[in-house]
């Protein structure tokens, strides 16, 4: 009845937009609501991972909070060596290098500190968030490659390059993660660690892997913000209570109401046309932050209730 009850909601959202919105339903509105979904839709993706890999509870359980600030970083990242005339197979390299030290540096501290994640995420955001300060000098940092070029201008089909980025990354990561015999361990590893170890699986490893996982996807979300704003801009961690809703109200959008990177999918695209209809009526951003904060709070109730020896 969630499940079902959660796609009536999302569809009855779609109607009510499209009654007083005019153009919502219009192919470029929905074309630019999937570009801009890439951005929080690719970093939902990672937190999913981490929640996947380290269970779904929300004190002791998989987490990443530094999604943002590694967005951020690794997007200054860029630029700096994309100005300074980096080839562009090394701006790219070093970039993704970097996201992917940010989740070794999570997952270290999770696995070998054996720090709680939400402290250990915690600290690392803060401190990625100084190292892009200390970066950018608190500036936005424009930059323009042939890359962004294409994420920006390219379109496919009549949908636009941040659009297929979007859900090439959910089908390539929803093959590695629900039909591999890896994803099916880390599903393994975050639901039941005990009997994970028991059969012998190595679960520190693996939850040291979903963190990497999230890294790149940190980094990855990178390369669509520089494109989306042309450049590396300050505030990405404002984008961090929108990640952590999709990631959990994803789970109502999936099969057995397991975080899922197809529920994330969906949930992406809920968030965004909330957004996106808001902005078409004319409604403070404001209300956007209350309606995602309330989801968050709904979602994670709903999940106690449902798994109540997980709390």
């Amino acid at each position: 009845m969630l499940r079902h009850g959660a796609s009536l909601a999302f569809l009855a959202i779609l109607l009510g937009f499209a009654a007083s919105a005019e153009h919502f339903l219009s192919v470029g509105n929905i074309s630019n609501v999937f570009a801009q979904s890439a951005i929080l839709g690719i970093l939902a993706f990672g937190l999913t991972i981490v929640i996947i890999g380290g269970g779904s509870n929300v004190l002791s359980g998989g987490l990443d909070l530094s999604l943002a600030a590694n967005l951020g970083l690794s997007a200054a990242v860029y630029a700096t060596l994309n100005n300074a005339g980096f080839a562009a197979q090394a701006s790219v390299g070093l970039t993704l290098a970097c996201g992917l030290a940010i989740g070794a540096l999570n997952g270290l501290a999770v696995v070998l500190l054996r720090l709680p994640p939400l402290l250990a995420t915690l600290a690392s955001m803060n401190l990625i968030a100084g190292l892009e300060l200390v970066l950018t000098e608190n500036t936005v940092l424009p930059t323009d490659s042939a890359l962004l070029e294409l994420l920006s201008f390219g379109h496919w089909l009549g949908l636009p390059a941040l659009a297929w980025v979007l859900f090439g990354s959910a089908l390539l990561l929803a093959l590695l993660v629900q039909y591999s015999p890896y994803g099916l361990r880390l599903y393994a590893v975050g639901e039941y660690p005990e009997a994970a170890t028991a059969a012998g699986l190595p679960v520190p490893l693996y939850v040291f892997s979903s963190y990497l996982l999230s890294g790149l996807c940190g980094s990855l979300a990178a390369f669509c913000s520089s494109a989306w704003f042309s450049g590396s801009t300050t505030g990405s961690g404002e984008m961090l209570l929108s990640v952590v809703a999709i990631a959990f109200l994803g789970v109502v959008f999936s099969r057995r109401l397991r975080p899922s990177i197809g529920g994330t999918l969906l949930a992406t695209l809920l968030v965004g046309f909330l957004v996106n209809g808001f902005q078409l009526l004319n409604i403070s951003s404001f209300w956007v932050n209350g309606v995602q904060g309330l989801l968050i709070l709904l979602v994670v109730a709903v999940s106690g209730l449902l798994h109540p020896g997980e709390r």
